[in-house]
């Protein structure tokens, strides 16, 4: 069992950055004789995203393939750093962090397969969902308890909310 993560860890979170297929969706993809191509997002999880950027917690979907589906949810709910085609993605996060002036310990990372993995360990909470490969899993500080593309996304979005509202009370 991973350790119980402080509210404090979750309320210094200025970024929210995560892999889009087997996170946002259960990594199932569908593609018709046509070559057009389908994803399955949860409403849970973009309510959840929204809510993080109405609290001014910015997100960002690092995904290893590009796909105009992707491009399409990320608009729908103005996630402002969407990074397609990049399986580096621990140099992609390295990245941001930087052009954002944010630091390992303000970011968390949520991943589910092995490219995620170095991104995971580098977050300062680096979070897998309940069903990744072995190596994110082991990595991560956080598992989530709903899986990819069923609320596994609100469900950290949920921590860093609560977190980020605990914060402001005080």
């Amino acid at each position: 069992m991973k350790a119980i993560i402080p509210p404090a860890r979750w309320a210094a979170v200025r970024l929210f950055a995560m892999d889009v297929d087997g996170v946002l969706t259960d990594g199932t993809i569908h593609v018709s004789s046509d070559g057009v191509e389908t994803k399955t997002f949860s409403i849970l999880d973009g309510m959840g995203l929204v809510q993080l950027r109405k609290q001014g917690v910015a997100t960002a979907w690092i995904s290893g393939r590009a796909s105009g589906a992707t491009t399409v949810r990320a608009t729908e709910l103005q996630i402002p750093h969407l990074v397609q085609g990049r399986t580096d993605k621990i140099t992609a996060l390295q990245e941001l962090a930087s052009t954002l002036g944010l630091t390992a310990e303000q970011i968390v990372y949520m991943g589910d397969d092995l490219i995620d993995t170095a991104a995971i360990q580098w977050a300062g909470i680096g979070v897998s969902v309940s069903d990744a490969m072995a190596e994110p899993f082991a990595a991560a500080d956080y598992v989530t308890r709903r899986p990819a593309g069923r609320g596994a996304v609100r469900e950290v979005c949920d921590h860093i909310l609560a977190a980020h509202r605990s914060a402001s009370a005080t």
